[in-house]
């Protein structure tokens, strides 16, 4: 990193002018006393030791005697800085939510034009990405076809799943019929912790980011393409189309395993059991597992006999009850 990448980076962490300059200083002779760094750097002996102090309280130097001042380990030191500034930037974006709420409701009175925002085709990959960027606490979604962003791997929900955001989704019975995004988008997302469930199908297109706004996909689903989307603010709208999500979350099948499936469970056998519940054909399943149907046949035979039921329907049942899924 060069000395003027480091400038910018300790400037940003709250150091002043001074303190920057003689950090860099420090690290680049060693050791000095206040006289020496008054007489290197130009400054009076109140602003020396003003970056001293300064400096010293951020964990950044330390004085060896009396008045000798050396670098030391930047660890501790910068943590702090960064969580002071966390600490300034939430405060500030409280600030100005709180400001933002007096203006509402003291100088702009709401209309239903605030509420719903209209997002046309070129622009909605960009405003999911941002709004799920943001998402803090947990992401709702109803997923089906068509799709209007790229399709692939959704790095964008594992990294969220990482830290820490929850992420519940009810997918159509024809999302998990497609391979190729089974296997891409909604296993590895499952794998890294998502709660998925399935419907034959569900109601809307739908993303909730934090009970704070909603992007509902109008669909054309004759042409396989979304020309636009709503975003929906807080309101009654909001809060009955969180409810909607409820009511078909409770009323969906889990398509991932739970805590009490045997362990005897070999790999493939475990994924028939997570796409029972879809109520996909057999003939889906042997496709989206890259088996034959002989295969399947096998493995749904042993299953049912170590369930002690006799049919696929009762099996999947059999899961459900026992938590296996």
């Amino acid at each position: 990193m060069s000395d003027d990448e480091l400038d910018i980076h300790l400037r940003r962490l709250g150091l002043g002018s001074d303190d920057v300059r003689l950090y860099q200083w420090l690290l680049g002779t060693g050791p000095a006393t206040h006289n020496e760094i008054s007489g290197a750097l130009g400054l009076s002996e109140a602003d020396t030791g003003a970056a001293v102090e300064s400096l010293t309280k951020a964990g950044l130097v330390a004085t060896t005697d009396v008045d000798t001042v050396a670098p030391i380990e930047p660890s501790t030191g910068l943590q702090r800085l960064a969580r002071a500034r966390e600490s300034e930037l939430r405060a500030a974006e409280l600030a100005a939510t709180n400001a933002y709420r007096q203006f509402r409701r003291s100088v702009w009175q709401q209309s239903p034009d605030d509420l719903v925002e209209v997002i046309t085709a070129p622009y909605i990959a960009e405003r999911v990405h941002l709004e799920e960027s943001a998402a803090t606490k947990e992401v709702l979604r109803f997923d089906s076809p068509p799709y209007t962003t790229q399709r692939g791997p959704n790095d964008l929900e594992v990294e969220n799943l990482q830290r820490g955001v929850a992420y519940r989704c009810v997918y159509a019975r024809a999302a998990v019929r497609q391979p190729d995004y089974y296997a891409d988008n909604i296993q590895p997302c499952i794998a890294a912790g998502e709660q998925a469930r399935v419907l034959p199908d569900v109601p809307v297109k739908l993303s909730i980011y934090d009970g704070r706004l909603a992007m509902v996909s109008l669909s054309d689903a004759e042409m396989e393409i979304s020309r636009s989307s709503l975003l929906i603010r807080q309101s009654s709208l909001l809060d009955a189309l969180i409810g909607l999500f409820e009511s078909s979350w409770r009323a969906a099948l889990p398509m991932h395993l739970g805590t009490k499936e045997p362990s005897s469970l070999r790999p493939i056998e475990r994924k028939i059991i997570e796409l029972l519940a879809s109520g996909i054909t057999d003939h889906a399943i042997a496709e989206l597992l890259g088996i034959s149907r002989r295969t399947l046949s096998r493995n749904l035979e042993s299953l049912t006999t170590r369930a002690g039921v006799v049919n696929r329907f009762q099996l999947a049942v059999y899961a459900c009850r026992n938590g296996w899924i």
